[in-house]
């Protein structure tokens, strides 16, 4: 590595106990044909000084490398990957997956054209080599049409001409396998590629060979031609890799869907005048039109007019919003009915959808740990294949020279051993290892994006299928989040409208969803608030403000005990309503109790439906909460959830995840991604609730963009039948290989069984890999309205 490309910490002004910053690069790989080649970029890239992660997708087509710029520079990493033997494409964030989509159908149209090329002449080929061998097996009364000008008895040489002639352009359409196989067995770096390359290139060989023989008068070695096996093994291999293409693009289907949500084009004003740009040219600070009918085109906040918006591709609404100046508007939402102006706050890649797309596409290129057995095996793969052609061919070229094996009719030692080191190259498949978990990965995080459930890669999606225990924050999660005042008990001498006001009062200067609905229950009933002189939030316990002169305590029954104050005369009323799924809130004025102003927060509609779900997939549902216990007890018995955690202050929500784990379970906690953000971290998977627009990436595994709690076991049932698909897939492909190979290699036939043919062996290896991509479209059908009673 040259000087240029590293730089020690000194030179940028580290010294060693500071920790340089790292970045993460997404780099779209050219030449990459197997699991093969991503096994080698992959070590090639982890073994840079600097590069602190890499993986390699070969669905994708991409590496991400996380690595640390002061260290290495991108010239580096992108030179590891040349020198590797594949290209390190270059491409702008802007339009790459455009960019990527046409090149993907224009690698799929040369493919198809290839294959026709292939075809057209790999099957008048076979023709000609196999109807003069049926006819001399075939009964009399069955024959097919053959000119006798090519009889290979009576016209040896042009008939091995005609074959010759008929196989160059075979070869010339699948040029890709030797131009790639022969580079990277010169880099030692041997593929799929190579295997096809080194077989089909032995059989044309020999067969040149004994063109050459004919030539000098051995018409006896005609019957060694194999130009018909070369040819139709190229063909055959085109075909598979045609509709490998075409699974492929399939599979990145969910991310086209999400980009044409987003509109091409923007209306800004300058200077009082409408101009219409491309959406790439917009930037922060335009004042954009939009008009009735049209799609936001970025994030931004209304600065005039009114309307309603269509925010169910964030939300899951399908009802519109409606918006007024100073309400915020995403971009790809709908503009229903109204004229509006807005101030683009983020565009280009800070957008909602951005950062959705951006997501799903983060884990699409992400691995699970199931797939780490293939990605060793796959790092080994063709060289240990290689030997083993190699060595069958030669035990068998020894073996039969020697007499002790009886030879199929008309073949030498040679032409026998040389059909079985061509057929173990062909027969093996690193592509259907490679493929087996990228694939479903890509299929089921794609999937689960269309239906509103992000989740962030590969190991959370591996991970929640083994989740046997479920946490639901209470406020929020299970509830709607916007509780109202549903009772106001004041002691005696204590005036409940005025309790009521100064508790508001006090209230206003929270963020916590129970004192906002103090202070508009107080509105609605029109009592005007009073100022506040000093106020102070106690963390999981209420507040304390100096009102009218008044030291004003609003919160638990803790907060009143913690300061010697009686609970006399208000137990058994909130109790009561604790018991009615209320939360009692406990008001004392200048150390004296007063009174207690209840909140009720009302259950969602999918609350127990989730529940429900849960339980029949035998997963064990928690309620955690700061709540009274009896308070509580109420909602999870609406809800149906069995086990309540109560009374746990936010900071001890992570402890309590924490105890369910020591008990041997594998945890899952679901919160709003903020205020539950170390319970979050804490669990074996955080699934964050919220719409797509406050997404709490940095704490969730999963987010659930519609807020709508069946969403849960959907996630689960997802998890589940994609790590199926994955066991499936990988099933299939160490099994083909495991059987496939020492049938090649002649295991069969050792036992007076058939010899595999070099062309079915090519038909088996190009439909494996097929199928390992089909299988994992089948989740394309994943339904999640399933998790639904009684659906």
């Amino acid at each position: 590595m040259s000087s240029f490309d590293t730089a020690p910490h000194e030179a940028y002004g580290l010294n060693q106990r500071d920790t340089p910053p790292s970045t993460t690069l997404t780099i779209p790989i050219g030449g990459m044909t197997c699991a093969a080649c991503s096994a080698r970029v992959e070590k090639a890239l982890n073994n840079l000084a600097g590069v602190e992660r890499a993986t390699v997708n070969l669905a994708t087509e991409k590496a991400t490398v996380v690595y640390t710029p002061a260290l290495i520079r991108m010239s580096a990493i992108k030179g590891a990957i040349e020198k590797a033997g594949y290209q390190a494409l270059d491409f702008s964030k802007a339009g790459a997956l455009d960019h990527d989509a046409l090149q993907k159908a224009q690698e799929i149209k040369i493919l198809r054209t290839q294959f026709i090329v292939a075809a057209a002449f790999a099957l008048p080929l076979l023709y000609i080599a196999m109807v003069p061998m049926m006819g001399a097996l075939a009964p009399p009364w069955f024959s097919l049409p053959f000119p006798k000008a090519l009889a290979p008895m009576d016209f040896p040489l042009m008939y091995a001409l005609v074959e010759l002639g008929l196989v160059i352009p075979v070869i010339i359409a699948g040029n890709r396998f030797y131009r790639g196989g022969f580079k990277n067995l010169l880099h030692r770096s041997p593929n799929m590629d190579s295997l096809i390359a080194v077989g089909t290139g032995a059989a044309v060989l020999y067969s040149l060979y004994n063109v050459g023989q004919i030539a000098l008068g051995d018409f006896g070695a005609v019957e060694s031609l194999y130009f018909e096996t070369a040819g139709v093994i190229i063909a055959l291999i085109l075909l598979g890799k045609s509709l490998e293409a075409v699974s492929k693009g399939r599979t990145g289907e969910a991310i086209k869907k999400l980009l044409s949500l987003a509109p091409k084009t923007a209306i800004i004003i300058e200077q009082g005048v409408e101009k219409e740009i491309p959406i790439d040219e917009v930037i922060l600070g335009d004042l954009i039109l939009v008009k009735p009918g049209a799609k936001i085109p970025v994030d931004g906040v209304v600065i005039e007019g009114s309307t309603a918006i269509d925010e169910s591709m964030l939300s899951g609404e399908s009802m519109p919003v409606d918006k007024k100046a100073g309400d915020p508007v995403y971009g790809a939402t709908i503009n229903a009915n109204g004229l509006i102006r807005f101030r683009a706050e983020k565009v280009g890649g800070d957008t909602a959808l951005a950062r959705i797309i951006a997501l799903v596409e983060d884990a699409q290129g992400s691995k699970a740990p199931i797939a780490r057995l293939a990605d060793v095996v796959s790092g080994f793969f063709v060289p240990i294949v290689c030997a083993i052609a190699l060595a069958a061919g030669v035990a068998w070229f020894a073996a039969a020279s020697a007499g002790r094996v009886s030879l199929p009719a008309g073949k030498s030692p040679l032409e026998f051993s040389l059909t079985i080191f061509i057929s173990v190259l062909v027969i093996a498949c690193p592509c259907a290892l490679g493929l087996a978990t990228p694939t479903a990965i890509m299929v089921g995080t794609g999937k689960g994006a269309e239906t509103g459930i992000l989740i962030k890669g590969g190991e959370a999606l591996e991970t929640t299928h083994r989740i046997d225990t479920i946490v639901f924050d209470k406020t929020g999660t299970l509830t709607e989040g916007k509780p109202e005042v549903t009772d106001v008990v004041p002691l005696p001498g204590v005036d409940g409208t005025f309790l009521l006001q100064i508790s508001a009062s006090a209230e206003k200067g929270s963020e916590h969803p129970l004192g906002l609905a103090v202070v508009r229950g107080a509105q609605r009933r029109g009592l005007e608030l009073f100022p506040i002189g000093r106020f102070q939030a106690l963390t999981g316990r209420g507040i304390e403000a100096v009102v009218q002169g008044l030291t004003v305590l609003a919160g638990n029954s803790k907060l009143l005990e913690e300061r010697n104050i009686s609970l006399a005369g208000l137990e058994e009323p909130g109790d009561r309503l604790a018991g009615e799924g209320k939360t009692p809130m406990f008001i004392a004025l200048d150390g004296k109790p007063a009174g207690i102003v209840a909140v009720a927060d009302v259950l969602k509609k999918s609350s127990p439906a989730a529940i429900e779900a849960l339980h029949r997939m035998g997963i064990e549902v928690a309620m955690i909460t700061g709540d009274t216990r009896k308070t509580a007890a109420a909602i999870a018995k609406q809800a149906g959830i069995g086990r309540v955690l109560a009374e746990v202050l936010p900071q001890d929500k992570a402890h309590e995840v924490k105890r369910l784990q020591e008990e041997g379970r594998r945890v899952a906690m679901v919160g709003d991604g903020i205020n539950d953000a170390p319970a979050l971290v804490q669990a074996d998977i955080g699934i964050a609730i919220g719409s797509g627009t406050d997404v709490a990436l940095e704490s969730a595994d999963i987010v659930l963009m519609h807020g709508d709690l069946t969403d849960v076991p959907a996630a689960i049932r997802l998890s589940k039948q994609t790590i199926r698909i994955i066991k499936q897939n990988l099933f299939w492909a160490f099994g083909y290989n495991t059987l496939g190979i020492p049938l090649a290699a002649g295991a069969l036939y050792l036992f007076g069984g058939p010899l595999l043919n070099p062309i079915f062996a090519a038909a088996a290896m190009s439909m494996s890999s097929v199928s390992v991509l089909t299988n994992a479209l089948r989740l394309k059908r994943f339904n999640p309205a399933k998790n639904s009673p009684g659906a």
